[in-house]
């Protein structure tokens, strides 16, 4: 079994360091990741095998957050991940480099659709 491709939606929870959620969508598609939120859109690569995973991914800013300062907010942040997954869905824990801090987080993906 592999990470299935499809669309999946997405919660993030920041941990250690940052206190913040997102929730979003994002497509896994043959080791590739693209996705977003309401301020930010994600693409990286990923492999797995045997219901284990591993990846990275960049999240970029395309909308300015009127009246808060998201922890991301303005730069582009780099993420490294591991974890597993089922067939309808997957757990990730990470580290983000936000400038010269690393800030943990954990997300939750839960399968949508296939394709």
């Amino acid at each position: 079994m592999t990470v299935a491709n499809g669309l999946y939606t997405i919660q993030i929870e920041m941990l250690d360091g940052g206190h913040g959620r997102a929730r979003g969508i994002i497509v896994l598609r043959d080791g590739k990741i693209a996705g977003g939120d309401s301020y930010f859109y994600y693409t990286g690569s990923y492999t797995g095998d045997r219901g284990k995973w591993r990846g990275e991914l960049v999240t970029h800013e395309h909308t300015k957050s009127a009246g808060t300062l998201p922890l991301f907010g303005g730069r582009e942040v780099t993420c490294g991940f591991t974890g597993s997954y089922s067939a309808d869905g997957a757990q990730v824990q990470g580290t983000a480099l936000v400038g010269k801090t690393s800030v943990l987080f954990h997300a939750r993906l839960q399968l949508q659709s296939e394709f």
